[in-house]
């Protein structure tokens, strides 16, 4: 096993990652979706609608309650379902949230299995937060 898969198994310990279908679902019911990936990712994938877009090299600090950079909807208690295009990147930075006291997850097979699911996917606009 690669030194990256042991981060990736290591991130993934204590996640209870969720399929795209319960993730849908759990933004229905208030939990905040955070898609990390890239400008070319999206406009070759789709935005996913509701989906607040945060470049995962500011994440922690617009997702931490506590920093002053936090966007608005990052408040303590707010449950976070991180998305990415496979749903590799997102487990580990779901774990980095974790580690600041975030309730963070992120989905099984990303935003391919989203779409694979027959969820929604747009053309945009995206919701993009600095």
């Amino acid at each position: 096993m690669s030194e990256v898969d042991r981060l990736l198994t290591s991130a993934r310990t204590g996640l209870r990652r969720l399929t795209p279908q319960q993730a849908h679902a759990a933004t229905k019911g208030g939990a905040l979706l955070v898609d990390t990936r890239t400008a070319a990712q999206r406009a070759r994938q789709g935005e996913v609608p509701g989906a607040l877009v945060v470049d995962r090299t500011v994440l922690e600090w617009r997702l931490d309650p506590t920093s002053p950079h936090r966007i608005p909807e990052a408040v303590p208690g707010v449950r976070v379902i991180v998305l990415c295009r496979q749903g590799y990147s997102s487990s580990l930075a779901a774990a980095s949230l974790r580690s600041l006291g975030v309730d963070a997850t992120d989905v099984v097979g990303g935003v391919e299995a989203w779409i694979a699911a027959g969820l929604p996917v747009s053309q945009g606009p995206a919701d993009v937060r600095e």
